[in-house]
């Protein structure tokens, strides 16, 4: 096979003298999109926009939470009283049936405060179980 490569003639390929013409390429381009200036202004836009969103966003869920904690604050006494008025009736239901329950056994006062005070004290569950 070395016996044909040194029969072949041997030819270099070489650029033509003066050598090749310049490639116009960039010259015919079209100038194609936005620049990356006018794309970051675009975009810092949109973010000042998207903030001052967030912004008023927040302002406004913080008015309404002072609202809501105005509106929780104001009925509560009402909740309260409410909530008093149903453990009374429920101490009043258990001091009945505790006297028909309790009617035979000497010694025994129904209703009688468990506590060593006089001062209210709120009642425990247990208390509180329809008998």
């Amino acid at each position: 096979m070395a016996e044909y490569f040194k029969v072949m003639p041997y030819k270099q390929d070489l650029p033509p003298p003066g050598g090749y013409p310049k490639l116009s390429f960039t010259q015919n381009l079209p100038k194609r999109g936005i620049t990356g200036v006018t794309l970051m202004a675009a975009g810092l836009g949109v973010m000042v926009v998207g903030f001052s969103f967030v912004i008023k966003g927040n302002r406004k869920r913080r008015e309404l939470g002072k609202e809501k904690m105005n509106a929780r604050l104001s009925i509560l006494p009402v909740l309260l009283a409410e909530q008093d008025r149903g453990i009374l009736r429920r101490l009043k239901e258990n001091f009945e049936a505790e006297k028909i329950i309790m009617k035979d056994v000497e010694g025994w006062e129904p209703g009688k405060n468990i506590y060593y005070t006089d001062k209210w004290v709120r009642p425990r569950p247990e208390q509180l179980i329809k008998l």
